[in-house]
């Protein structure tokens, strides 16, 4: 499987192809998501609550991100990889956020970085960052690292006059450079609206069906991280349930003596070995 481009993006815009987008965070799921077919891979700062067991993606630094999304390239190399940019990565000034974006394309492989808010400060950062020759994504609505200024982890743009917000911001993110934004937590005849405007590919997690694309946090939609579900979410599988009760019955077996058995889980030696060692250790 080639990895897509931007080019290969644009074209699946044009035909009405959905693109498909997953998080990952490690070797072993981004290799099953390559396998799978997935287009894009986001290494979100959600690692820090699905990984790390932060409770907010705010104390996420730039070498856990990094680390992270360095195991998801080497788990899908034909797969075209966004690195999400952390809390503080890129606020302070546009040198940083150019050099922290960086970081992602030199050390992890990153393919893109993507970055929060729709502001005139992040306008400003995304066109310095792709004037660095870099790819960004811009990401609105929805945005955890606004926590505080948006009242928490609730959906966005539910007023029209919260929602013409959203939309302009969508409008002031592409001008500035970006060649995609993540639409999060917005209602669908928002979603769709900025989809409609836009010249760029609109990918959506919690933004309806008119997009041109879904995200989902892979440990939400295979039921792993049962902390809170968002009412976006669809799980497609239980795999908590499926790996506790693995544990239970290995703990089960462990302590019952039940395992291993001799006889097909460890190794063997030839009869004649068993009694040179034997006597070995008898001299």
């Amino acid at each position: 499987m080639a990895k897509k481009t931007i080019n290969d993006f644009a074209q699946m815009v044009e035909k009405g192809e959905k693109i498909v987008y997953l998080t990952a965070y490690d070797y072993l799921t981004a290799k099953m998501e390559e396998k799978a077919g997935v287009d894009m891979i986001l290494v979100g700062d959600s690692l820090g609550m699905v990984s790390l067991g932060y409770d907010t993606t705010f104390p996420v630094t730039m070498d856990d991100m990094i680390r992270h999304c360095s195991a998801v390239r080497r788990g899908a190399p034909n797969t075209f990889i966004v690195g999400d940019m952390p809390y503080m990565s890129y606020q302070t000034s546009n040198e940083q956020a150019i050099a922290n974006a960086g970081r992602f394309i030199k050390e992890a492989g990153a393919d893109c970085i993507k970055l929060e808010g729709g502001g005139p400060m992040i306008a400003e950062r995304i066109k310095a960052i792709q004037q660095a020759g870099i790819l960004v994504m811009g990401h609105i609505g929805l945005t955890p690292q606004l926590m505080g200024q948006i009242g928490g982890y609730r959906a966005q743009g539910r007023s029209s006059a919260a929602a013409m917000k959203i939309v302009n911001e969508a409008k002031a993110v592409e001008a500035a450079g970006a060649f995609s934004i993540l639409v999060e937590g917005i209602p669908t005849a928002v979603g769709k609206a900025i989809t409609e405007r836009a010249g760029i590919p609109i990918l959506g997690i919690g933004a309806g069906s008119y997009t041109h694309g879904q995200l989902l946090i892979y440990a939400d939609m295979v039921g792993m991280y049962d902390n809170f579900t968002p009412k976006f979410v669809k799980k497609y599988a239980n795999v908590g349930e499926v790996l506790i009760n693995a544990f239970k019955e290995y703990t089960e077996e462990v302590r019952q003596g039940q395992f291993p058995i001799d006889d097909e889980h460890t190794y063997k030696m030839s009869d004649a070995e068993v009694k040179e060692f034997l006597a070995a250790l008898n001299k």
